[in-house]
């Protein structure tokens, strides 16, 4: 399975669980990877039989900005799911980093991956 990727998607959203999480956007850091045939979308060099990386780099960041989350869990959970329906993908990893969450790392996050790799 070959790969449409999305490199360090910035999402400004409500996430946390302090009281001050709730008020203030923060910045997100996503990677995602969906899984395509890059071969038989080659071929054809028709954008309708791929995944449009701006149309989904638009809508995960609209998804996320819609939602008021208290854990990245969550919020890695509804964004794939809504990934898979919505771009009929079988499969994706998504990371989401939060930087600066803790003062003495970089970036904290999850990885998720959803579906089947074949």
């Amino acid at each position: 399975m070959d790969t449409v990727y999305l490199s360090d998607l910035v999402v400004e959203a409500i996430i946390g669980i302090h009281p001050w999480e709730r008020e203030v956007p923060q910045r997100l850091v996503l990677q995602l990877e969906v899984g395509i045939d890059v071969a038989a979308v080659a071929a054809s060099d028709d954008i309708e039989r791929t995944v449009d990386y701006s149309a989904l780099a638009e809508r995960v960041r609209e998804h996320i900005r819609s939602g008021r989350y208290r854990l990245l869990e969550t919020l890695a959970e509804e964004t794939a799911a809504m990934v898979q329906q919505e771009f009929a993908v079988d499969w994706l990893r998504l990371q989401v980093g939060k930087p600066g969450a803790v003062t003495t790392a970089r970036e904290v996050g999850v990885q998720i991956e959803r579906g089947s790799r074949l």
